[in-house]
Parts: C-alpha cells; structure tokens; sequence
C-alpha cells in the first residue's frame, strides 16, 4: 500500500517546504493573492459570521488517495481527542453554530466519532460527513449508513468519477467497486431519496486541470450511475485539486507544478470571491487549532494572530476577521470557482 508523506519522511510533508515552493518566483511571476484582488476592484478578504464549523478529527485513513492534500492515510496517527471534541460542543451550544463538518483523514476512524455526533444532534445541529466511501464497507465500520441514517446526518462523498478506471487511478485499486456498494446501501437506507438524507458526491480533476461546468458534470453523473449502477444522488459538487501535499508532489515529479499554477492565476473569475467557504467557515484542526480554511490548516497558516487561536477559546471577535491569503488560494477562485461547496459561481 502506498505510504503517506509524512511516514517517508518526505521533505513535503513540511508545511514550510511547501510554502517555500509556492512562494518560488516563476518565469511568469503571477501577482499575490492579494495584489490580484485590488486589481479587480476588490477589498481584502474578509470572513463573514461563521455559520459552519469544520473539524478535522484526525489524519488516520483506510486509504492513501493520490490527490489528498491531507496527507492522510493508515500510517497517520494524529486524533481529535475527546477533550478538544468537548470544547467544539460547548462552542457549537455557546455560539449556536448551525452547522459542524466532520471531515479528515475517515472522520469515522475516530474513536469518538458516534458520540460525538449524538451529542450535535442533540443540540439541533446540522452535522455533515465527509465520507470516503469504502469507509462504509470495512469491517467495523459496516453498520456506520445505518447510524448515519438514524442520526439524519448530511453525507457528503467523494467519487472522483463514474468511470471505474479513472476513480481507481486517483484513489486506489478496488475503490471504484467498494464505493458502489456503498453508495447502493446508502439509497437502500433513503439517502439521495428523502429531503432529510441528503446525498451529495465529490468530483475533483485526476490530473492537473480545472473542473467541467459542475452543472453539465451533474448530469453526466445521473445518467451513468443510474443507468449502469440504479445509484441515485442528491447533487454533485466539483473540487479544483490544491497545489499542496500529495497533488503537489504528482505536479513536481510530472513537471506540471508551473503550467498549473499558471492555469490557476490566469484563471482568476472575480465572481468567486463572495462564495468563498472561508467567509463562513471555521477549519479546526485535530489539535484544536484554528484556521480560515482546510487548505489554510494543511499548510499550518493559522487565522490571524489578533484572533483566538484554539477553539476554547472561540469568540465572537472570530467573526469579520481578515483571512490569511497565499497563492494556493487561487485555486479556490479559478473558473467556476471551488470550496467545501462545491463551485461558487459562474465560469463566465
């Protein structure tokens, strides 16, 4: 099985290598982030009220994905512990956040993880699982749709396309098949079917290239699911890949890490800038820590440092907060946009 980068001591598995990287001048030197947006006329960015919470519960995975800009995997050890889980559910009762995304690494590989959800739920949270899918089918884990189900917890899940070859390509071999299975027992239980199991599937690019229209995708995806597989799906949301972790060591080995970048900036859509998901979102790390986003946490650029810095000690001040920009940040604008979400605008 292929080893995180973390396990192989690779020199990407350091936040600060992979901003050097980043930050490296071009040929075609781009404008920062932020330089872009006061060419369009736009102010700095800035976060709304957060509405959503997302909690990374730790790095440990029953796969190692070729894009995963986790770096997640089944040699990663990192876990939200109960703790710092407890001090995520007196700020979600104390603020009254609306909204907790349970993401990872397998959210559901953490000890904690059906507590943890009984107990947002009983504050009338909306909790939403960033599934992997196979997660579903390995063993102690395979009653997970049913408490799910029972729980009313939104799934959001990842299946980077509906051809088995492709899917399998990105994430590893037997996936594909694992996650039809899964997906077939979650329609099975309701989810993509009832308005209160919402059933939401993830595409992201294999390669170094922007989403299709999210929308045309949509559609590509119910007509092949559903007529080869009988899978039915609430929507579908496409993620631009990240140039960090794992995706940026596949664009340095294939060479492909500048032209990408280059596709990035010069793909820059003025019109993605109000859906951004840090202008709502709070991003949680295993450690308690606090950052603007889940691209933001991986490269350990934490939320600015007049803000509270660790989720017990969450305010109200979290709120219009100036967010913490990089070059990375001009995948989450390009085209039609991209985010936790799904794409945030138009791509005209």
């Amino acid at each position: 099985m292929p080893q995180s980068l973390a396990h192989r001591h690779d020199p990407l598995a350091n936040p600060v290598y992979q901003l050097e990287i980043l930050h490296r001048p071009t040929e075609h030197a781009a404008p920062s982030f932020d330089a872009r947006l006061e060419q369009c006329g736009l102010p700095p960015l800035q976060a709304g009220s957060v509405e959503i919470l997302q909690l990374n519960l730790g790095k440990l995975c029953n796969q190692v994905c070729h894009h995963c800009h986790v770096d997640a995997g089944p040699d990663r050890r990192e876990i939200m512990t109960r703790e710092t889980l407890e001090h995520c559910l007196e700020t979600v009762a104390r603020h009254k956040i609306s909204t907790v995304d349970l993401t990872g690494g397998a959210p559901e590989m953490n000890p904690d993880f059906r507590w943890f959800v009984r107990e947002l739920r009983t504050l009338g949270a909306n909790v939403i699982d960033r599934c992997n899918l196979t997660i579903l089918m390995a063993p102690g884990f395979m009653d997970l749709p049913e408490f799910l189900a029972g729980q009313q917890v939104a799934i959001v899940a990842s299946l980077p396309c509906y051809l088995e070859d492709n899917c399998d390509a990105q994430r590893g071999s037997g996936v594909f098949q694992s996650s039809i299975k899964a997906l077939r027992r979650l329609n099975e239980l309701g989810y993509g079917k009832c308005p209160e199991l919402p059933l939401t599937l993830v595409y992201n690019p294999v390669g170094p290239s922007l989403p299709p229209s999210q929308v045309k995708l949509e559609a590509a995806y119910r007509k092949e699911l559903q007529s080869r597989f009988g899978i039915e799906f609430t929507q579908l949301f496409t993620i631009t890949n990240m140039p960090i972790s794992r995706f940026l060591e596949d664009l340095l080995l294939s060479g492909h890490h500048e032209e990408y970048m280059h596709t990035l900036v010069d793909a820059f859509n003025p019109g993605a800038v109000a859906g951004l998901m840090c202008r709502n979102t709070l991003s949680v790390d295993w450690r308690g820590h606090l950052y603007d986003c889940d691209f933001n946490q991986m490269l350990d650029m934490p939320v600015d440092p007049c803000q509270p810095q660790h989720i017990r000690d969450f305010s109200s001040a979290l709120s219009q907060r100036p967010i913490v920009t990089g070059p990375h940040c001009f995948g989450c604008t390009a085209g039609a946009g991209s985010g936790c979400q799904g794409a945030t605008a138009s791509a005209d």
